[in-house]
């Protein structure tokens, strides 16, 4: 921490130059073929979550769209001016940042947490998973290697020595602000640290497929969605909610694109597996659908060659494993009468799980997508897109790229939109004295007293 204060102190004198030439630096160092096949091998192999293909294609996309986003915006000095208010805002760097990482990404995330606090002038330390321990410290070499190139203090990016508790625990209490990427107890551990916290809420994706999708493009869409890195993302789908015109045609599309529906007793089968004692099991997370079956005892040849499997659902909540976060190519699916009847199954998805994270929709009806946007407690509604590349930032989205999904306060977060580099900044504001503006009482209350009757 002394060491990251130090840095910190000479590089947030740097000008706006000389912080993007550190983030492309940073960038550079994740997103360089032969170093981005090294971090994804390193991260599967050790993690055992998710595939290399899949992990090089995240690590480049994610970290290319947040240069985009970053490409000329203002992150030091002089960010806004509002000379009829007689206000101008300064950027300033929040210090030292705590970034707890996930095993599920423990490349794109720490790099895009690492890009962002560098965009604003401050220095970082990592807090990785056990698991993905490895890989950040590999991360590291390669963001030092880039660092020296251009001459930058490495003490600007830092790792903890050991991947434990106690250290990441103490690590945010010393920090000044802290980031927390990963499980509802890392996210709470943050929030309870006395340090200012960013952290975001469960995943659990429903998506409604109304009477009016093109189920042709919707079952294309979510099965690459659902599969892309063996459902790490906590923007995978989970569940769809089909309304029940459209259901046979839709279940023929998600067949057609490589969904395999399970019978009643596999499901059971399946579900003794995936929820022990009613919990989701680390053994089935992030794994292909031939390792599920193998640790399940599936033994249908359709299962084994699937690329998702599904089944089919009526109820939601504790007693409904299948209604939550699955974290692997396992899919629910729901027959709804309506759109009405579509929305009240979402609704009581959410009420078990996932509340405020996000949900989806495919659909031609504005209506429904307009309903969505003012009824559901999510901060992200995704319309006829594959959920996880759109969710997080997408090149054909105005979402920010990001891996870290606020919830609001639906999901007991401070924030509710994609974390962003405007997180990792503080802002100054110079205020002047401007002509008065003050309003008469009459102003304020003339209608409302001319409509009620009252007087002065």
């Amino acid at each position: 921490m002394d060491r990251a204060r130090t840095a910190q102190k000479t590089y947030a004198r740097y000008d706006q130059c000389g912080l993007d030439e550190v983030v492309s630096a940073v960038g550079w160092a994740i997103m360089e073929p032969a170093r981005n096949r090294q971090l994804a091998e390193l991260a599967v192999r050790d993690t055992g979550l998710g595939n290399v293909a899949d992990k090089i294609v995240k690590n480049h996309r994610k970290t290319l769209g947040l240069l985009r986003d970053l490409a000329g915006a203002v992150s030091t000095g002089v960010i806004a001016e509002y000379p009829d208010k007689g206000v101008i805002e300064i950027a300033r760097p929040v210090g030292v940042v705590a970034a707890v990482v996930p095993s599920t990404n423990p490349g794109a995330t720490p790099a895009n947490n690492i890009i962002n606090a560098l965009k604003c002038g401050n220095a970082i330390i990592l807090s990785p998973s056990p698991k993905g321990y490895s890989t950040s410290v590999r991360l590291l070499e390669y963001i030092h290697e880039e660092l020296k190139r251009i001459g930058a203090p490495l003490d600007l990016v830092q790792l903890l020595p050991a991947a434990t508790k106690a250290l990441s625990n103490e690590l945010m209490k010393q920090a000044d602000l802290v980031v927390v990427t990963g499980s509802q107890s890392n996210v709470r551990a943050g929030y309870s640290s006395g340090t200012p916290a960013l952290g975001v809420g469960a995943g659990n994706v429903a998506v409604i497929i109304d009477d009016t999708a093109d189920c042709a493009d919707a079952a294309a869409k979510v099965m690459r969605s659902k599969i892309f890195d063996n459902a790490t993302s906590c923007s995978s789908e989970n569940s769809l909610i089909i309304h029940g015109n459209v259901y046979d045609r839709m279940i023929a599309a998600l067949e057609r694109e490589g969904g395999v529906l399970l019978s009643a007793p596999e499901k059971e089968t399946l579900q003794k597996t995936m929820f022990p004692g009613g919990k989701l099991s680390a053994a089935v997370t992030a794994q292909p659908v031939s390792r599920i079956c193998e640790l399940a005892g599936l033994t249908r040849s359709e299962l084994i060659r699937a690329k998702c499997l599904m089944v089919e659902e009526i109820g939601t909540g504790r007693d409904y494993p299948y209604s939550g976060e699955k974290l692997s190519p396992v899919l629910t699916l729901y027959r709804a009468r309506d759109f009405e009847n579509a929305v009240e199954i979402m609704r009581e998805i959410y009420d078990y799980m996932g509340d405020g994270h996000s949900c989806g929709i495919h659909t031609r009806d504005e209506s429904h997508i307009d309903y969505l946007g003012r009824e559901m407690t999510v901060c992200r509604v995704i319309v006829n897109q594959a959920h996880t590349f759109a969710n997080g930032g997408s090149f054909d989205n105005g979402l920010p790229f990001s891996l870290s999904m606020g919830c609001g306060t639906w999901g007991g977060n401070s924030f509710s939109e994609n974390l962003n580099y405007r997180h990792f900044m503080n802002i100054t504001r110079i205020v002047r004295t401007i002509p008065p503006n003050e309003p008469t009482v009459e102003d304020i209350f003339g209608d409302y007293w001319a409509k009620h009757g009252l007087t002065k």
